[in-house]
């Protein structure tokens, strides 16, 4: 196979705002998902010490805050997050909600080609 094309609106969510498309996709190199949460909602504070993943978001709808360590920074979309495994994160939707790209993986599994 040499692509493949998802809708995410064909990918049911979990929790509400998760849509894994990893799956879908048939990625196997990297975890991708698509997150929203609704106006004012708060998603979960979480890190990722215990799997030691990097994330990467790619803001897209919307807009609001990052939590990362008690520091809040504004987000909108066009906005890229890259957060190391340690980094206590919680995302905060805006009056607009907030809709967003996570693009994960574990550090050195990428491995550039010269």
């Amino acid at each position: 196979m040499t692509h493949t094309i998802v809708d995410a609106q064909s990918v049911e969510a979990q929790h509400g705002v998760f849509k894994p498309l990893r799956q879908p996709l048939g990625v196997t190199a990297f975890g991708i998902n698509e997150l929203e949460l609704p106006p004012g909602a708060e998603g979960p504070e979480h890190d990722h010490v215990a799997d030691g993943q990097e994330e990467v978001y790619v803001i897209v709808r919307g807009g609001g805050t990052i939590r990362v360590d008690g520091t809040e920074t504004e987000l909108r979309p066009g906005s890229y997050v890259f957060m190391s495994p340690d980094a206590r994160r919680q995302m905060v939707a805006g009056d607009q909600g907030l809709a967003w790209v996570g693009i994960g993986c574990q550090p050195g599994a990428f491995q550039p080609q010269q």
